[in-house]
């Protein structure tokens, strides 16, 4: 019991620092960059012709934003800020909340990539669980050959690739955009049919290329336990094929898959950056390219730590359960 407390206190005590370590980075490396936002984003409103501000006025929002204080007072704002929840407001977008954009783009980013990536790794394990079991087949080669090739293509290439054929060539779904203007967000049937129309080709890039790893990650576990000592046992008790690869292959070599799993759910909250920013899709992915692109402190800080917050507690969870789903793992104090 004490070693399983100490244990779980030594992975408590590492995501908090994890946290805090990566917030300290967080704030400090968006202020390295050269220039000021405020000065950068009203020089770009003057240039447009959208406004006509003043050094006083600029002045004014620095003060507003606590940009005109010293960075050690700023950095011990920005850390009680964060224990009380709050990630301040847009620079660019003031006076628009950073945690009301996320939860704006939030659910888009949920909506795509929670699909694909279950159904990636639904068929990826499978396909490559039985692709490994037949490892000597010709359908087998061809398919780890097929999965290996398309594997070497830059999603985002893959994603141009799909636009220019299913957008350009073939006109059957649209190039950009999470829904069509002029269509009311609801829970209606048009909105929902319009959403997924428009999801479908960055649904299909992400999915085309995540589902290769999964398969032939999965073939070589299948191919590695089909030599085990309990796999060849299994056989020469006389148990059926089919029994061995589901009872005693599959079983064994779905541990570090669900891992990838947990730890892919995880990143959901990054967003899929260059497939969003290629296919204009607004979610997370695109709010932090935008939140660089325009060197706002406080989206920067609050999309990035979402992130890595979301990555952390996976980890920490998949610590935490290993020991219960499998019973090789037992906690230790080392």
């Amino acid at each position: 019991m004490g070693s399983t407390l100490r244990y779980i206190v030594g992975r408590l005590a590492l995501y908090v620092l994890t946290i805090y370590v990566s917030a300290t980075l967080i704030f400090i490396i968006p202020r390295l960059v050269p220039g000021d936002p405020l000065t950068i984003y009203y020089d770009q409103l003057r240039e447009a012709g959208a406004i006509r501000g003043t050094a006083e006025m600029i002045d004014e929002y620095r003060k507003m934003f606590g940009l005109d204080k010293d960075i050690l007072t700023q950095y011990f704002s920005f850390l009680y800020q964060l224990i009380r929840g709050e990630l301040g407001y847009s620079i660019t977008q003031f006076p628009t909340k950073v945690s009301d954009l996320i939860m704006r783009a939030l659910p888009w980013s949920i909506g795509l990539l929670s699909v694909t990536t279950i159904i990636s790794w639904l068929l990826g394990t499978l396909i490559g669980a039985i692709a490994g079991w037949f490892r000597e087949s010709k359908a087998s080669q061809i398919l780890a050959t097929s999965a290996l090739f398309l594997s070497t293509i830059p999603y985002y290439i893959l994603a141009i690739i799909l636009i220019f054929v299913f957008a350009y060539t073939l006109r059957l779904f649209p190039a950009s955009g999470g829904h069509s203007p002029g269509i009311t967000p609801g829970l209606s049937f048009t909105f929902i049919q319009n959403v997924l129309w428009h999801s479908f080709l960055p649904a299909l890039s992400i999915l085309l290329s995540s589902l290769t790893w999964w398969l032939l990650s999965m073939r070589a576990m299948i191919s590695t336990i089909k030599g085990e000592d309990f796999v060849i046992m299994a056989e020469a008790k006389g148990l059926q094929r089919s029994k061995i690869m589901w009872s005693y292959a599959i079983r064994n070599a779905i541990l570090p898959q669900a891992t990838g799993l947990a730890l892919s759910m995880s990143r959901i909250f990054a967003g899929a950056l260059i497939t969003e920013v290629i296919f204009g899709y607004p979610g997370l992915g695109t709010l932090i390219v935008t939140a660089i692109r325009s060197v706002d402190y406080f989206l920067i800080q609050g999309t990035v730590l979402l992130s890595i917050v979301a990555v952390a507690t996976a980890n920490l969870f998949i610590e935490l359960l290993y020991p219960l789903i499998d019973p090789r793992i037992r906690y230790r104090g080392s």
